[in-house]
């Protein structure tokens, strides 16, 4: 008992000396960045669902959930004080990076890691921890699930195929033949009578896919056919 209370005010500095606190509470604080994750993860959904084209991305997908609680935490340590905001806004324009952050989670980590700092610098101690943990966990949660992971299609077929009708009918056989799912990706005339195709495919057994190729490259009216592995349809 007596250990518990020389530890009380170092408990009650860290998560109630906070401006605003006694108002708020550090509860108020973690159903916000609950809300926010909740609201980031149906955001990160509907991307998903309804993403189309070439490139998609499971690390920019993951970090649609994590930045809406990084802004929440950035939003809590502005309010009410302006000089903060100007604060936060100065260390921004000072940080410049030697090499351009080419991914989205990277850049999120910078961005939670300057906000902690900003946190503790003004004394939001509270804010600091909670936002710490709050982040921390969304982090491992992405990572323990995978989340925007989709696999949907492993190859990107491209093709130039005659555009005559019997040539056509002979692809859509060879490709029900050893693949599951197809989709159209892209489609461009380069006469008038050969065309230039891209499919998305799902094999139906990944280790066969060189037979796919082999029996495309053996069709007449079928030539420079290529396939392009994927790993979840992250960025070529």
């Amino acid at each position: 008992m007596n250990g518990w209370q020389g530890f009380k005010p170092w408990v009650d500095m860290l998560f109630f000396s906070d401006p605003g606190s006694h108002s708020q509470g550090p509860e108020a604080a973690i159903l916000m960045l609950a809300l926010a994750f909740a609201i980031g993860h149906v955001i990160g959904w509907v991307y998903m669902l309804t993403h189309r084209g070439l490139s998609y991305s499971q690390s920019f997908t993951a970090s649609l959930v994590v930045i809406p609680v990084i802004v929440a935490l950035i939003m809590a340590l502005m309010t009410g004080e302006i000089v903060i905001a100007f604060g936060l806004l100065a260390v921004f324009a000072v940080v410049r990076f030697r090499n351009v952050l080419k991914d989205t989670r990277d850049t999120t980590f910078m961005l939670w890691t300057l906000v902690e700092g900003m946190s503790v610098g003004t004394q939001r101690f509270g804010l600091a921890l909670t936002g710490c943990l709050a982040v921390s966990f969304v982090f491992l949660y992405l990572r323990m699930t995978s989340f925007g992971g989709r696999h949907r299609y492993d190859v990107i077929l491209s093709l130039h195929v005659s555009a005559e009708n019997q040539i056509a009918t002979a692809l859509r056989q060879t490709l029900k033949r050893h693949c599951a799912r197809t989709q159209l990706a892209s489609q461009r005339h380069l006469a008038s009578d050969l065309l230039d195709l891209s499919y998305r495919v799902l094999m139906r057994d990944p280790a066969r896919s060189q037979e796919l190729l082999a029996d495309l490259e053996a069709t007449e009216g079928i030539a420079h056919v290529s396939l392009y592995h994927r790993e979840d349809e992250s960025e070529m």
